[in-house]
């Protein structure tokens, strides 16, 4: 029988690559009727039907789960269940009330048992020069250059720097990163003598529950975020929100490099170059301008969103139905102060309105952008401080990704393109 029609074909080598299988069970499919070949006038060998080699592609991949498929990585550090957020089995809006992102990032890398926890002050104190190399190497930057193009040139020397970097040992893997996130938010920030943000003092904010270090990584962050004074412990809790959420696309590049074994400055890497995009990072961006012409007109902002079709930033998520929990605890840390008043107005005007025409929830980065209004920050400081947060939760799955196979995700292209053995005719 000859291959005619729009029908298009693949060989018997084609198809056991597309099934995961070895050519002699391509045969014994044909001999048992699953298969049907064909032959093609002036080629040797037979050739099988590609809607027919899908078909049972899809009914075997509902019976047996992929083989180091991206959809199916086993992971113990996050759980996102019910519109809850675990980290290693802890709610995390219980971690970002009670706890520091320093002990945080232990847990992370960790499960808690390390035998002495994170200290930054203490990581800081043996790398002045990683410090001094980092800020002189940002410092050609232009002004425009956003503080997360600034972060990806930080991670770059580092690695540079590094020689023992390709020691993949959990314990040079989490001192690495712990000084490169260290390093990261030192370089970034003002230099001593600059006029950096005052730190609050007693009296100047109600005090809350929660997390308030002074040497945290928080207020070593705050005064590359804004001049306005320091909340205490405010960022040090967005940062534990914002530490890890699953297999999100960054995690998910992060992991592919550790597969490779890719040292963790790479693995860092890969991650800010993820975040570095529409739909992932740059998300609280989108929704801090939105909401400056909400802050002025909630409707008429609202009107123009929806009229433009391309969706409202800042309100629903893939993952949660109902409610974003890392939202619901920032916006209720924002309620405690003055300055968030009008930001928190607007914010509950468009909530208003979008809960009527069904579930629109508000997700973190609208929340993000609040607390960006609130304190005067500049325009990238979220996409900053999911930066610097989700860097510890890269490495928390980079070191899980390092007890697996190497280069374990290698998916099977589908060709969909031209036939080399097509001939001269064919392709005029």
């Amino acid at each position: 029988m000859a291959a005619e029609g729009d029908e298009r074909y693949l060989t018997t080598a084609e198809v056991a690559r597309r099934l995961g299988i070895k050519q002699e069970t391509v045969y014994a499919y044909v001999s048992r009727g699953v298969l049907h070949s064909v032959r093609s006038t002036g080629r040797r060998g037979s050739l099988f039907p590609v809607s027919e080699v899908d078909r049972l592609a899809e009914r075997g991949r509902e019976a047996r789960p992929p083989s180091g498929a991206v959809e199916r990585i086993r992971t113990a550090v996050t759980l996102i269940e019910e519109d809850e957020l675990f980290y290693r089995g802890h709610p995390v809006t219980e971690l970002a009330a009670m706890r520091s992102f320093a002990w945080v990032a232990d847990l992370l890398w960790t499960t808690g048992n390390l035998a002495v926890p994170w200290s930054w002050p203490e990581l800081l104190e043996s790398t002045g020069d990683r410090v001094d190399v980092a800020r002189a190497a940002i410092e050609p930057l232009p002004e425009s250059a956003r503080l997360t193009d600034r972060l990806r040139v930080i991670i770059a020397v580092l690695g540079a720097m590094d020689p023992l970097r390709f020691d993949l040992s959990p314990e040079r893997v989490m001192r690495a990163a712990g000084t490169a996130v260290g390093v990261m938010v030192e370089a970034v920030a003002p230099r001593p003598g600059s006029t950096p943000g005052r730190a609050a003092r007693p009296g100047d904010e109600p005090r809350l529950e929660g997390p308030a270090h002074d040497d945290g990584l928080g207020a070593r962050l705050w005064p590359a975020l804004t001049t306005r004074p320091q909340p205490p412990g405010l960022l040090e809790s967005v940062l534990i929100l914002m530490a890890d959420h699953g297999l999100a696309a960054s995690t998910v590049a992060a992991r592919v490099a550790a597969s490779a074994r890719a040292h963790p400055y790479a693995v860092i890497s890969a991650g800010l170059g993820a975040v570095d995009a529409q739909h992932h990072g740059a998300a609280s961006g989108a929704a801090y301008r939105f909401l400056a012409d909400a802050m002025d007109d909630p409707i008429g902002a609202l009107s123009e969103r929806l009229r433009a079709g391309d969706g409202v930033p800042g309100f629903g998520h893939r993952v949660y139905q109902e409610r974003d929990p890392r939202a619901g605890l920032l916006f209720t840390r924002l309620r405690t102060y003055a300055e968030a008043e009008q930001a928190l107005e607007a914010v509950d005007a468009l909530v208003v309105e979008l809960s009527r025409g069904g579930a629109w929830p508000p997700n973190v980065d609208l929340a993000l952008a609040a607390m960006m209004h609130a304190f005067d920050m500049r325009p990238d400081a979220g996409e900053a401080v999911f930066a610097v947060a989700r860097t510890v939760g890269w490495i928390a799955h980079a070191l899980e990704e390092y007890r697996e196979p190497a280069m374990r995700f290698r998916p099977l292209g589908f060709y969909t393109g031209m036939r080399g053995d097509l001939t001269p005719e064919a392709l005029r």
